[in-house]
């Protein structure tokens, strides 16, 4: 699906973004031309970006150890 009809930007792309490290949409602006036209994808990229983020969150947190007890 198109995300920035401007500059053909795709889903597929915003999530690779994320998956290299774009934590916000001024990296997407830069790396993808992002809402560089008439802005209007601004918004979706933002939430794509943030579900990667949150999806990311959950799967890569943190598990505490705990010793078995007897």
């Amino acid at each position: 699906m198109y995300v920035c009809i401007c500059n053909a930007i795709t889903e597929k792309q915003v999530r690779n973004a994320a998956t290299e490290g774009a934590t916000d949409l001024m990296r997407l602006q830069k790396e993808l031309g992002v809402g560089a036209g008439c802005g209007s994808c601004k918004e979706m990229a933002a939430e794509i970006l943030a579900e990667y983020r949150q999806h990311a969150s959950a799967v890569f947190a943190p598990v505490r150890y705990q010793p078995k007890t007897a």
